[in-house]
Formats: structure tokens, C-alpha cells, sequence
């Protein structure tokens, strides 16, 4: 029988999320990764900024290991969401180096501190543990990845977890045809 690391079990997952969002980025144009595609202004390098900092904050700050460079969206006076988007001084460079950065800072608070260690975040109340802790930031980086998918594809197609594309369904040029004519069927019986 095979044993499991837990640890090690979430550290992958995490870690495979993390390059989905940041290969959502590559070949693209600074408008394109910048645009707001919903409602709710979500875009690309938003997200990879929002995760650096989910980052720093829940692998670092709460285990008493801040990281330098991000800061924590929560403090000062930030604008709200301004963790969501990125300004036109600040670069795509900076940002993903910023979020691979605070990735390695929180692989060392991982590797150094057992799962059952105890944490507190920065101005809430009571502990967390690391377990807790590095459960949230896979279920946070994935659901992440899965709104960078959606926005890829709006820009120009590309979907999947990997460039590509291997764990997609090969296109079938009726599918959304299908999909739209059992969702109108469907309608029609409830009404």
C-alpha cells in the first residue's frame, strides 16, 4: 500500500494551480491581460495580483513570517478591490515576479512548520492551523485558475489546465449548439 503525505498531497495541487494562472497569461497583450471581462472587472493579472497577496497573508503574515513586497490588501488605505486589477505603472513583470516571490515564501513557511502548527490572521479573530491554512489556499489558487479559464477563453479560445490543452475534450464544432438548443428545450418544458 502506497503511504500519503498530506502535505506534500496539497502542496501539489496548490502548486499546479499556481502555473495554470500564470501560463493563462503567456502570449497575450498588456490590454488583454488587463481588460475587465465581467461585470465584476475580473481580468487576468487582477487575479495573479490578488493571489500574491492571499499568499504573503495566509502562508506568511499569519504563521509570523511576513513576506516583503506585497502588500496585504486589507491595510492601509487601499482602495477596495485594488488587489483585483492592476494600475497602468504597475508591469506584468512585477506582478507575476511579485507572485512567484510570495509562491516560494510560502513553500518555505510550508517545508518548515508541520501541518498542526498554529496561526492567526492579521486581524481576525482566532488561530488557524497550517493544514486549514494551506486547504484554503488550494481551494482560493483553484478557484482562481478556474476564473482565469473562462477569461482566457473569452480572449482568444485557449482553455484547459496546460497549454495544450490535453485535458479538454477535442472540440466538436455543434457542442455549444447542442448546449444551447437543451438549455432552450428545457426552458420550454417549465414554462
Amino acid at each position: 500500500m502506497t503511504r500519503s503525505d498530506p502535505k506534500a498531497d496539497l502542496q501539489v495541487y496548490l502548486q499546479d494551480a499556481r502555473e495554470v494562472l500564470l501560463w493563462k497569461l503567456d502570449g497575450l497583450s498588456e490590454y488583454d491581460i488587463r481588460r475587465p471581462l465581467t461585470p465584476t472587472g475580473t481580468n487576468l493579472l487582477g487575479l495573479v495580483k490578488h493571489l500574491a497577496g492571499a499568499e504573503a497573508l495566509y502562508l506568511g503574515a499569519a504563521f509570523g513570517r511576513p513576506f516583503t513586497g506585497t502588500p496585504l490588501w486589507f491595510t492601509g488605505e487601499a482602495e477596495p478591490d485594488s488587489d483585483l486589477w492592476a494600475r497602468a505603472d504597475e508591469t506584468r513583470q512585477e506582478i507575476t515576479e511579485r507572485y512567484r516571490r510570495a509562491c516560494a515564501h510560502a513553500d518555505e513557511t510550508i517545508a518548515a512548520l508541520p501541518l498542526d502548527a498554529v496561526g492567526r490572521l492579521p486581524g481576525a479573530p482566532g488561530e488557524i492551523t497550517l493544514h486549514r491554512t494551506l486547504t484554503h489556499m488550494v481551494a482560493e489558487t483553484q478557484r482562481h485558475a478556474g476564473h482565469a479559464d473562462i477569461v482566457r477563453e473569452l480572449i482568444d479560445g485557449a482553455v484547459g489546465q496546460r497549454p495544450d490543452g490535453l485535458n479538454v475534450a477535442p472540440r466538436d464544432p455543434d457542442h455549444l449548439g447542442r448546449v444551447e438548443r437543451a438549455a432552450r428545450e428545457a426552458a420550454a418544458r417549465r414554462s
